[in-house]
């Protein structure tokens, strides 16, 4: 039993953060489900920009989008959902297992999007209908103008996969517009069971933190102390009474979803984030490499505890940060901006190589001007 297959046991859901149409293509995606024990995929602009730009697995679909009059966002669209559809139907016999719990595939609605409230839930509700795909979740950023997006989005019975969460405070203000928008959806006499998911982002704290400290404090470990903090919170949200309130209506837990955990420190292991955040009843999204990386000599040590003496010791991680300048709640708030404007830019790349690929394709063609 290889490492991903230890971490599925232990009742995490290993889910691949990349997607391609050669990933499809080629069967390497249902090999990662087979042989990794890969249960879902998460998708965001800067992965589709990379495939798209990086090949030509698409130029036949944006030549013949191109000739039906396709624009740019309309055009990507319509890939993207090709893609994320074909790869939800060889994760479909696992959402039907777990009970659609598990064998979810995500799409973001347009970052661009992410200071409008109305606009982006007027998006995640096209995208969810146009896709007809009952295992996607549409990715909304856990901002200000995101977080009253969420809870209508939910009421409104569309799957969510609350992104660029960054802290415990994050996570709450995600999990609280999940939880309203249920009780709302109760209070109507509708079906409470609305799948969500909640991603916190673990590595670019230590990123951001790398050339602000010295010594012992630059061994990346920042991100899995805010981490720990963030699962405990998770843990105390279930079992609340509130949340119990809900349960007993049916309704799903809105799962606890580590993002960005590939090691950007070359000097530290290629495992790290992977290693350090195993823990029951969450998810993993993992890049591709690091996938790879943790199947062939990861090592499962330790679960991921909430004992009190952890949980402090994690707490003191994070005070030690703080004497020496780092005010985590204000990183928290920087880094989300970080990920929202990066998120945007990698977007408008996206637009503009479609553009420019159709350009070049339809001058190609017997037909182009």
């Amino acid at each position: 039993m290889n490492a991903t297959q230890q971490l599925h046991k232990l009742g995490q859901s290993i889910w691949l953060d990349n997607i391609t149409r050669e990933l499809l293509t080629s069967g390497t995606l249902a090999r990662y489900i087979n042989e990794l024990s890969v249960t879902g995929l998460t998708s965001n602009p800067t992965i589709f920009d990379h495939a798209i730009q990086n090949g030509n697995f698409y130029d036949d679909a944006i030549r013949q989008k191109t000739l039906a009059g396709k624009s740019s966002e309309s055009l990507f669209f319509e890939l993207a959902l090709e893609d994320l559809i074909e790869a939800a139907e060889l994760f479909r016999p696992i959402h039907d297992i777990t009970g659609g719990i598990d064998g979810w595939v995500s799409l973001e609605v347009s970052p661009l999007l992410a200071e409008d409230t109305a606009g982006t839930i007027k998006a995640a509700a096209q995208l969810y209908a146009q896709a007809k795909c009952h295992n996607l979740f549409i990715k909304i950023p856990g901002t200000r103008a995101g977080i009253p997006a969420i809870e209508e989005s939910i009421f409104a019975g569309v799957p969510i996969n609350v992104t660029l969460l960054f802290s415990r405070d994050h996570y709450i203000a995600a999990a609280e517009a999940y939880m309203r928008g249920i009780e709302r959806r109760i209070s109507a006499g509708l079906d409470p069971r609305v799948a969500s998911v909640a991603s916190i982002f673990v590595s670019r704290w230590d990123v951001a933190v790398k050339d602000k400290v010295q010594g012992e404090l630059r061994d990346n470990r920042l991100g899995i102390a805010i981490a720990t903090r963030t699962y405990k919170a998770y843990r105390d949200m279930l079992a609340s009474k509130r949340w119990q309130k809900l349960a007993r209506y049916g309704t799903q837990p809105q799962r606890l979803l580590w993002g960005s955990t590939g090691t950007k420190d070359p000097a530290a292991s290629d495992t790290l984030y992977v290693e350090a955040l195993a823990a029951p009843e969450t998810i993993n999204t993992i890049p591709e490499k690091t996938l790879l990386a943790f199947a062939d000599h990861g090592k499962i040590r330790n679960v991921l505890p909430i004992d009190l003496s952890f949980v402090e010791a994690m707490e003191e991680v994070i005070a030690e940060f703080n004497r020496k300048g780092v005010n985590d709640e204000v990183l928290a708030e920087e880094l989300q901006r970080e990920g929202t404007d990066s998120f945007a830019k990698s977007w408008n790349d996206l637009i503009a190589c479609i553009a420019s690929k159709s350009d070049a394709l339809m001058q190609n063609h017997p037909g182009g001007n």
